[in-house]
């Protein structure tokens, strides 16, 4: 236990050339977004660069700050720099979705009921303000809309077990129960693959049988955004618990240092919380 005055103390770290490797990738993966969307064959070679770029610099970056927890260096203050960093990354996601589910709102609530309206009848004669929007010949592919109840269900289900496993992960380090971390860990990264692959198989459902694209109208492009992002977090959530379940079969975390998994399990809350509102407000309302 650190005493009050080492607790005051901070940690400076010597000049670090990862910010540096980190801009590097940014560059590569921008410019090639940018001769990808015109065709260009460099784009993709730069996009494939800048992401393992991107990656090394994750691995080397985060290698060091794990090195630097395991001499020791660590007190109060930097714990609580970590706090705040990773609440206010998970603020950013908070904002980051509110933006796709306002634009869900204002096509639902605002934009459909307004073009169904008198006023725009000469112009849309055809037009039926309901939703999911049905399409016209002429715009895109007569499509379905999507189920709630079946496969989204099911993940659903999935995503809400995965929560409570990693919760029983998290008593287990609390109580010094070595066995019930590693296998709530475990658990929980078997359960976020198992709904990513169900997302993919839904996907091709969606595809070929119900003919539902990102060109689908507003419903198409709302459902695929809010959906194919969340998974996004799925899966980046999953290789953080699949990393923390890795260095607890090394030994590291004890019931009072294990932040890395606090902040993992802080994410993975997170994007069960994001699902439960996907499912009501995409796939069942």
């Amino acid at each position: 236990m650190a005493s009050v005055e080492e607790q005051d103390r901070y940690f400076v770290p010597e000049p670090s050339r990862w910010p540096m490797v980190g801009a590097v990738a940014l560059f590569c993966i921008g410019l090639g977004a940018a001769f990808a969307v015109n065709g260009l064959l460099m784009g993709k070679l730069s996009l494939g660069l800048g992401f393992l770029i991107l990656v090394f610099m994750l691995v080397g970056w985060f290698g060091d700050v794990i090195r630097e927890n395991r001499l020791g260096v660590y007190l109060g203050r930097e714990d609580m720099s970590f706090r705040w960093g990773m609440g206010w990354f998970i603020f950013s996601e908070v904002m980051f979705f509110g933006a796709f589910f306002g634009a869900l709102f204002w096509v639902r609530t605002v934009s459909v009921p307004v073009l169904g309206s008198l006023d725009y009848k000469m112009l849309y004669p055809d037009f039926n303000a309901s939703w999911p929007l049905s399409t016209g010949p002429g715009i895109t592919e007569t499509y379905q809309a999507m189920e709630a109840w079946g496969l989204p269900a099911l993940n659903t289900l999935i995503l809400l077990s995965s929560g409570a496993t990693v919760t029983w992960a998290h008593w287990g380090l609390l109580q010094g129960r070595r066995g019930q971390l590693k296998w709530g860990l475990l658990l929980t990264v078997v359960l976020g693959c198992t709904f990513l692959g169900l997302q993919m198989h839904e996907y091709g459902h969606a595809f070929t049988h119900l003919h539902l694209t990102l060109a689908s109208g507003a419903y198409g492009m709302t459902f695929f955004m809010l959906t194919g992002f969340h998974g996004m977090h799925v899966l980046l959530g999953s290789i953080i618990l699949f990393v923390v379940w890795l260095r607890s079969l090394k030994g590291d975390f004890d019931a009072t240092h294990h932040f890395a998994f606090e902040a993992a399990s802080w994410y993975w809350h997170f994007v069960d919380v994001v699902w439960l509102l996907l499912f009501i407000f995409v796939y069942w309302l």
